[in-house]
């Protein structure tokens, strides 16, 4: 039986079907401009919808460890979940054409590699929990994509590109925890055969 943190992990990876629907679906809702800056309502609905979801990425933390419910399906959940919401998140903006692809690319890639560790740790029978590097570089992704999904709003009524300096640095902590992660990790290419 699952406990209440795993089924908040579970509840992010069910809204992300939602946030794509929301997103890439024709919807006829209209517009609104705010400041001179004009918005889709559906890019709203879809911003709410996911970051209403990357909060569950700190509840189902806050609970499992308050509850003292930390599992190892968590441990492999919850990461998982960050990486389809975010990996979701950004083709979408690809696809809206509201972030660059070879950013995406890279972001995404990394995403893949370090899943991939993961699953050959997993195989020895380690199952590592995301480290404070880890927890930065997703909050970086959930602020850099928030701001793109809202247009740069309220930072583009004073023409300041927080947007795209928010997915400059996401890239860069991006990068930098894959790095960490591979090389805290280095053993396990020893030992493999």
């Amino acid at each position: 039986m699952l406990n209440l943190p795993n089924k908040i992990t579970i509840s992010r990876i069910f809204l992300i079907p939602l946030f794509l629907f929301v997103m890439l679906f024709p919807f006829s809702w209209g517009s609104i401009t705010i400041g001179g800056v004009t918005i889709p309502i559906s890019h709203l609905v879809g911003a709410a919808i996911f970051i209403i979801a990357s909060t569950t990425d700190w509840i189902d933390g806050y609970y499992a460890r308050k509850l003292n419910q930390v599992t190892n399906l968590g441990k492999f959940l919850d990461p998982l979940a960050d990486k389809l919401l975010v990996s979701a998140a950004l083709i979408v903006l690809v696809e809206l054409q509201l972030a660059a692809s070879w950013i995406v690319i890279i972001i995404i890639s990394r995403e893949f590699a370090v899943t991939g560790l993961r699953l050959i740790l997993a195989g020895t029978g380690e199952v590592v929990a995301a480290n404070m590097l880890g927890k930065i570089k997703t909050w970086a992704q959930i602020i850099a994509i928030s701001a793109l999904l809202l247009h740069n709003l309220p930072f583009e009524l004073i023409s300041f590109p927080f947007a795209t300096i928010s997915l400059w640095v996401a890239m860069f902590f991006t990068i930098w925890s894959g790095w960490d992660y591979f090389i805290k990790n280095k053993e396990v290419f020893k030992h493999s055969k």
